[in-house]
């Protein structure tokens, strides 16, 4: 496949690109799509119809995945070869970006058109898959679709909560699935020649350094807590400074010492509290109870477990010092994914062939890829972030770094195609 043939597909990108952004919760600022949302829910017959478009047959799986499928010359032969997947994910942060995960999507279909119209057929099935909500969701759960491809949802996961009381399964049925069948529809570990995903970087880094593809070397992993503080009401004006026992105060410092532990990281660590919540919320009154919700990422189990350690061990240590009790209930718990050297290999000989520049990039974000690895060797391609803003309005990827990730994703899945198994 010639780059001109590539060229020729980037106008029906754009278009797509500019048709998707048009299903969104006009109620918030920027994009937002969020899972289970009707808007959601009306662009996932937009995709399916693309993906027809694009030659691929396509069905909603039990999970509520989108699974576009391109049959290789293997299968017409009778032949039995293990499928190659990629894909990712249409659902939006709440007043997100117009590029997070819509970039894999729309760019593996345009991938699907170019190397039909390019004549390449691959030996192996292709798959291409627009997975249910991979960002995470008002029930705490990132990830349901793939989790639930590769085995990984569990009827925990389901039976959680949220502030309205309404569990994730109850939420699934309404949508028009069967929860428990989320549950039994795991492909067999092992079951894929290989996964790759292409995606905006999220970052600054490849900007940074003037940087065309990002090979991910590992996807970080990310542990989420619910820290809650329980103090005593007081009158503010009456009650002595020194003989509170302010919630909130307590649950400041708690603040403080995550963001600390993330700046002693030795390599990729991020530390972040993104969301606080305290009662009874009046200016006269010393707040009884308080609620944070953070989380820890790193691509180094090591430190990743430390930091998780150090962060309890303080909460419990400023509680104390406050005289507030404290309880802290960890809502998630996903150690790092390293991409598959072979894949990186791949992906980066692909990229040099082409002409494009390259460097190695770890993923501070989280990803459908990090579950896919429990179905076969992973890679992720990156391209560019502009200011490495993502998860906001201005997130942009211009069209023209978006080509050369298609481009190099297209040609990585031919080289992949011919490899009788991609090594560890």
């Amino acid at each position: 496949m010639k780059n001109h043939d590539l060229n020729l597909h980037i106008a029906s990108f754009e278009a797509n690109l500019n048709d998707l952004s048009e299903f969104n919760d006009d109620a918030h600022a920027g994009w937002t799509r969020e899972v289970l949302s009707e808007p959601y829910k009306a662009s996932r017959d937009f995709i399916r119809r693309k993906m027809e478009d694009a030659g691929l047959k396509t069905r909603f799986d039990a999970s509520g995945n989108i699974v576009g499928h391109l049959p290789g010359k293997a299968s017409t032969r009778g032949q039995t070869l293990k499928p190659i997947m990629t894909g990712s994910h249409t659902d939006t942060v709440r007043n997100g970006g117009r590029f997070d995960g819509v970039v894999g999507v729309l760019g593996a279909i345009e991938t699907v058109s170019a190397l039909r119209e390019a004549g390449a057929t691959l030996e192996h099935d292709l798959y291409v898959v627009d997975f249910l909500g991979e960002e995470p969701n008002r029930f705490g759960v990132a990830c349901v679709g793939s989790r639930s491809m590769s085995g990984r949802l569990t009827r925990d996961h389901l039976s959680l909560a949220d502030e309205s009381s309404e569990k994730l399964g109850d939420a699934i049925m309404k949508y028009g699935l069967d929860a428990n069948d989320t549950l039994r529809s795991a492909w067999k570990p092992n079951s894929l020649h290989a996964y790759i995903e292409l995606h905006i970087e999220q970052g600054p880094s490849m900007e940074r350094e003037n940087k065309q593809i990002g090979v991910v070397t590992a996807i970080a992993g990310i542990d989420r807590l619910l820290a809650k503080f329980i103090g005593e009401p007081d009158h503010a004006g009456a009650t002595p400074m020194n003989s509170r026992h302010d919630a909130l105060v307590a649950a400041a410092e708690s603040v403080l010492a995550v963001e600390r532990t993330g700046c002693g990281a030795p390599i990729h660590g991020v530390a972040t509290t993104g969301n606080i919540e305290s009662w009874p919320g009046s200016f006269n009154v010393v707040p009884n109870e308080t609620h944070i919700q953070a989380e820890i990422r790193s691509t180094d189990a090591q430190w990743l477990h430390g930091a998780k350690r150090e962060i309890a061990q303080r909460i419990g240590e400023i509680a104390e010092q406050r005289g507030v009790s404290q309880f802290i209930e960890w809502l998630t718990s996903q150690d790092p994914v390293p991409a598959n050297t072979a894949l990186q290999d791949n992906i980066a000989m692909t990229a040099e062939e082409l002409g494009y520049s390259w460097m190695s990039v770890p993923s501070g974000a989280g990803h459908d890829a990090a579950h896919m690895a429990h179905l076969g060797p992973m890679g992720m391609i990156f391209v560019p972030s502009a200011g490495g803003h993502s998860h906001r309005p201005d997130e942009f990827t211009s069209t023209n770094d978006i080509a050369v990730g298609i481009h190099t994703l297209a040609e990585t899945l031919v080289r992949l195609d011919k490899l009788e198994q991609v090594s560890a």
